[in-house]
């Protein structure tokens, strides 16, 4: 079920209100344009200045637009173990086919209370988890050898990984198992993470071109890595240029070109500066999005 291009759903607003009619929009757009799953309320979806409220109607509306058309894992992590086990129960409450929990941020647990933290969340209810392991934003890197203890745990069943150390698959596929799903966090480096073993990838950049990224994925599921090489090609300055500022930041704009939603984020981020703009643009025209 977990294998292909999932999109890490930007949260529309419009005048500082979530925007749910361009948010079931977005969702009939990924499905027509390929994308293989979708991910509401993680850091693309911009969680941290969701109130509990908006987190759980994202995610319940997301559940109910896709109509088990696509799998969804739904944004479930926090520094808080009790606030995590809420939002992992009203996920599998509205039908969501897994939680992503991430590593917890800026209370830097050791790997023994990363252990207590995803023993507690797996046993909070029956939802599979996929561990979401950021070092550079959580301050915190689950070790192999940590996720291997956590990878015996029915219920946790692969890892988003987002420490750009495409190693880290080959040493998490002998800790964890060669069944553990491994699906990258990094657009630019998705191409050769699926070399190493990973099936999938959890993508900034398919906001704005999930066909692409799906076809990428496609082929390097098909063992076709000249193809996908191709398609990377014309995608990289777009991944580039979109992580230029903050990653969500740049979809946002990059979407607004398209007429996909408004570049409205909450604050403290703001909207890109006219130097980025260009940038993604530039990005834009080289992977054939506009003219």
């Amino acid at each position: 079920m977990f294998r292909g291009s999932f999109p890490a759903l930007v949260t529309p607003f419009k005048n500082g209100v979530v925007d749910l009619d361009t948010l079931k929009h977005l969702v009939e757009w990924h499905i027509g344009e390929g994308s293989h799953g979708l991910v509401p309320v993680g850091t693309t979806g911009e969680s941290p200045t969701l109130t509990h409220e908006e987190h759980e109607m994202v995610v319940e509306e997301v559940v109910r637009a896709a109509a088990g058309r696509v799998p969804i894992i739904a944004g479930a992590g926090s520094n808080n173990t009790l606030e995590s086990v809420r939002f992992m129960r009203h996920a599998e409450n509205v039908g969501a086919n897994a939680a992503l929990v991430v590593t917890p941020y800026y209370n830097k647990p050791t790997q023994a209370g990363l252990i207590a933290h995803f023993t507690a969340l797996h046993d909070c209810c029956d939802l599979p988890i996929i561990i979401y392991n950021i070092p550079g934003r959580s301050v915190v890197d689950m070790s192999p050898e940590t996720m291997g203890k956590l990878a015996q745990l029915p219920r946790i069943i692969g890892v988003k990984d987002a420490t750009g150390d495409l190693a880290r698959v080959s040493a998490q596929r002998i800790t964890c198992g060669k069944e553990f799903i491994q699906i990258s966090g990094e657009d630019g480096t998705a191409h050769g993470f699926n070399a190493q073993g990973g099936v999938g990838v959890i993508s900034v950049t398919a906001n704005v071109a999930p066909k692409l990224v799906s076809q990428v994925q496609e082929a390097t599921l098909a063992g076709d890595y000249a193809k996908a090489l191709d398609l990377q090609d014309r995608l990289m300055p777009l991944h580039r240029a979109i992580f230029t500022e903050p990653g969500l930041v740049g979809v946002k704009y990059a979407m607004s070109r398209l007429g996909l939603c408004s570049e409205e984020v909450r604050s403290p981020l703001i909207g890109l500066s006219d130097p980025t703009k260009a940038l993604v643009e530039d990005g834009m025209r080289h992977a054939g999005l506009i003219n």
